[in-house]
């Protein structure tokens, strides 16, 4: 382990105390995705917690979310940037879950784990570089905090692709794993929304004269449910069905929200001309009706490859000398920016947050002794990237 890194891991030694009081500002107020002026008071506490000498923000304006942000340090010249990325909001509304709670040795409250806890480890790992030699000792840093993930980061992913491009490596700060498991892999997702058409007739005097547009979609319906494969990761729900209008009316429309979920992006395209065929079987067994699929990818997947192995060992060992577990995650159903770094051909892990359960949950925790080796781990990470020759 190199000098920096002890000494910047020396310094996070003794701040739980400020790293837990970060959090908890953090934490009691309310960032629900869909609460863009909570989300914007967060921003600004982050904005206050980055203020660290040599790191420069930049605030990305969003018109329906909490704005995004940027944070960029300069850097050893001639090496590739590396990339931290995060989000800010979280799952419940106000008024559903709400405060910041201590529980022996765990926290409890909304985005305790997911995922404010991560980026209060970010913060102090880049404040223990600063005070320990400076950030400009290392690779330039590109860190990225959204405000939309947790509905798929639809702003997101393209503020998130404009500024890591390049970089030699993306580690994310998502809940962390029972055992620190470093997530190598996670399912891509998709979306569709299938709409069908007939026509509307009396169901007493002109039955005959009607095209049940209900009836094609249950054909679908059935068609895309059996597309599941669970032995190759590959999972087909249709979540909701809504049409016609009542029982003595051939209904001409009827809708259904369909959830894909695949391993790899190859896999994600034959799921998704599989439902197209789907769809034009089922009409065409019932004369007059059509079925029209919209949507595609929301995600792709984070797919394991050798670099990200390499990657995975590289951190690994500096969370073992952190004195946290360092072994690599089963497959994840749940998608996140991983996946767009990953999609990106840069190598990506995932799940570098503090240790805990329940996220999406009002069970939600962290263990709270977790923050500083975890802090500590990043730190010796991007200090061992310091050491490597510039291009």
């Amino acid at each position: 382990m190199s000098e920096l890194g002890e000494a910047a891991a020396g310094w996070l030694v003794g701040r739980l105390g400020e790293m837990e009081e970060a959090l908890a500002a953090l934490v009691e107020v309310n960032s629900f995705t869909e609460n863009p002026d909570g989300g914007r008071r967060v921003g600004a506490l982050l904005r206050e917690q980055f203020m660290v000498p040599g790191l420069f923000a930049e605030v990305v304006v969003s018109t329906r979310f909490a704005d995004h942000l940027v944070f960029r340090s300069r850097g050893r010249a001639g090496v590739p940037p590396l990339a931290l990325v995060g989000h800010l909001d979280t799952v419940f509304p106000p008024g559903r879950f709400e405060g910041y709670r201590k529980d022996g040795a765990l926290r409890r409250g909304p985005g305790v784990l997911d995922m404010k806890g991560g980026l209060v480890v970010i913060a102090w790992a880049l404040r223990a570089l600063a005070a320990s030699g400076g950030l400009d000792l290392l690779p330039p840093l590109r860190l990225v905090v959204v405000a939309d993930e947790e509905v798929g980061s639809p702003e997101g992913q393209g503020v998130i692709r404009g500024a890591i491009a390049g970089s030699q490596a993306c580690l994310v700060f998502e809940s962390g794993r029972m055992g620190d498991a470093i997530i190598t892999r996670r399912k891509g997702t998709g979306a569709v929304k299938a709409v069908a058409h007939g026509k509307a007739a009396h169901a007493g005097n002109a039955h005959q004269e009607g095209a049940n547009a209900l009836w094609a979609l249950a054909r679908f319906v059935d068609a895309v449910q059996q597309l599941t494969d669970y032995p190759r990761g590959l999972t087909v729900n249709v979540g909701r069905v809504v049409g016609g209008q009542g029982k003595n009316t051939v209904p001409d429309l009827a809708e259904a929200d369909v959830d894909l979920r695949f391993c790899t992006r190859r896999e994600g395209e034959e799921l998704f001309q599989r439902c197209h065929d789907a769809a034009s079987q089922a009409a065409s067994g019932i004369p007059g009706t059509r079925i029209e699929l919209r949507g595609g990818v929301s995600r792709e997947p984070l797919e394991r490859s050798e670099a990200s192995v390499a990657l995975m060992g590289a951190y690994g060992a500096c969370a073992h000398a952190s004195g946290l577990g360092h072994s690599e995650a089963p497959l994840i159903g749940g998608g996140s920016d991983a996946s767009t770094s990953s999609g990106m051909g840069i190598p990506s892990i995932d799940g570098l947050g503090p240790r805990g359960k329940g996220f999406h949950t009002v069970e939600e925790y962290i263990e709270v002794d977790t923050l500083i080796p975890k802090a500590q781990a990043l730190v010796r990470f991007l200090a061992s990237r310091a050491e490597e020759p510039a291009r």
